[in-house]
């Protein structure tokens, strides 16, 4: 075979095949094939798109690009979530000892903030000692003794992906639905897992804003999993207020924490239940999304999804005296309110500049290499629907400096929109898929 070949095949609208893709990866990885001609093959891609039979493919060649983790000495069926990256959106750290309680076995691979989103990641580091770069000999003994890990993407996994991130990024062709599914999935297959429930949010805080966009990726992605083997369901949910009311890393612990305990916002606690009851029907650990979601309310309500949280903290090298006391984790030094302008309803509340907010302050990145201040936040005290009296307080920022508090301030106060009448409040989850 000749890359140059291949490359001509798709740019004509040609179909790749399996060998030709495995071919083409396996020269990405020992650079047989250039990464320049692998940039004119991606936007050979963005233009032409991809089968479903290629992205396929595609994506289990980029997992088999490094070590494939073999789960099969733990019982049961392993279970994990993707989401598609929100404002607020912790249901990782709730949901995830929520399955683990019920008796699913939920070995998690996740990642970093970048943009306007935040990273579990990152959150999870907030917690003192907690480390997220284990081996893969200790993720085995982590998920076997816990139930569940949670750790971020090691060199044996998907290293392929790496690279054609990086190239994604310098060449203007992240968005292409095929690569961003295939991406995300060569991730997933390689953790070991059996099935996969997917968060692919739609609306303003989403990267995918379009509704249309966000079900695209929902399908191409389940295409994926079903056509390697894998148990996959996929909720389109709404992302255009914050999900929840604590935007940061260590407050997004505690909101966390407070749901695991029953004392969490609604919007927070329905979504984390609902995608962990799809875990819990997807590894047969009931027989209907009703007795699921029953289950995990009660592993809530007894609190034996609490103590997994805990058990993991503590397995992974992390305080979990810190869990029950918010001042072991960081904490800003100070605190500035953002009031509403007058009286009314908040009509509309947007997602995206809340979390651009937090990234000023330095809760998230803007690159790769940026510093992470796990103490600053945005907390909100208002959301879509609420009545509000000039001058009561909508949201707070937490800040460790004022270098760049204007420009936050202005994004925070930007985000809410006041109306004389109530709005409609949408329904959060959208579409099952």
């Amino acid at each position: 075979m000749r890359a140059v070949d291949l490359i001509r095949k798709k740019r004509d609208g040609g179909e790749l095949t399996a060998p030709e893709l495995a071919w083409l990866v396996a020269g990405l990885r020992d650079k047989s094939v250039p990464e320049y001609q692998w940039s004119a093959l991606l936007m050979a891609i963005v233009w032409r798109g991809m089968t479903d039979a290629e992205t396929a493919a595609l994506t289990d060649a980029m997992t088999r690009s490094g070590e494939v983790v073999n789960l099969n000495g733990i019982p049961g069926l392993k279970v994990d979530k993707h989401s598609t990256g929100g404002v607020g959106d912790k249901t990782s750290l709730i949901l995830a000892p929520i399955a683990a309680a019920v008796g699913v076995p939920v070995p998690m691979v996740s990642g970093r903030g970048l943009g306007h989103t935040g990273g579990t990641l990152d959150k999870l580091e907030s917690i003192p000692g907690f480390r997220v770069n284990l081996s893969l000999d200790e993720y085995k003994r982590v998920l076997e003794h816990c139930g569940l890990v949670l750790i971020g993407q090691t060199a044996e996994i998907a290293p392929a992906d790496k690279i054609l991130y990086a190239l994604r990024d310098a060449t203007a062709t992240v968005e292409a639905v095929p690569l961003i599914a295939a991406s995300i999935m060569s991730k997933k297959l390689a953790e070991g897992i059996d099935g996969l429930v997917l968060d692919v949010k739609t609306g303003d805080g989403a990267f995918m804003q379009a509704y249309s966009d966000s079900k695209l990726l929902a399908e191409t992605m389940c295409a994926i999993g079903r056509r390697l083997g894998k148990r996959m369901r996929a909720l389109i949910t709404r992302m255009d207020q914050p999900l929840g009311y604590a935007v940061g890393n260590s407050v997004e612990v505690v909101e966390s924490v407070a749901c695991l305990r029953g004392d969490g916002p609604e919007d927070l606690v329905d979504l984390s239940v609902e995608l962990a009851a799809e875990m819990v029907l997807m590894a047969e650990k009931a027989s209907s999304i009703e007795e699921a979601r029953g289950l995990c309310r009660r592993a809530i309500a007894d609190g034996s999804a609490l103590e997994r949280l805990r058990l993991v903290v503590e397995a992974q090298g992390g305080d979990p005296t810190a869990l029950d006391d918010p001042e072991r984790l960081p904490c800003p030094a100070r605190h500035v309110e953002v009031v509403a302008p007058s009286t009314g309803y908040v009509g509309r509340l947007r997602a995206r500049p809340i979390g651009q907010a937090t990234v000023l302050l330095g809760a998230g990145r803007d690159r790769v290499v940026s510093q992470i201040d796990h103490a600053v936040n945005v907390i909100l005290f208002k959301k879509l629907g609420d009545h509000v009296h000039a001058g009561e307080t909508l949201a707070t920022i937490g800040i460790n400096n004022a270098a760049r508090l204007d420009e936050a301030l202005q994004l925070v106060r930007d985000a809410f929109t006041i109306t004389r009448e109530p709005p409609s409040i949408p329904p959060l989850i959208l579409e099952r898929i």
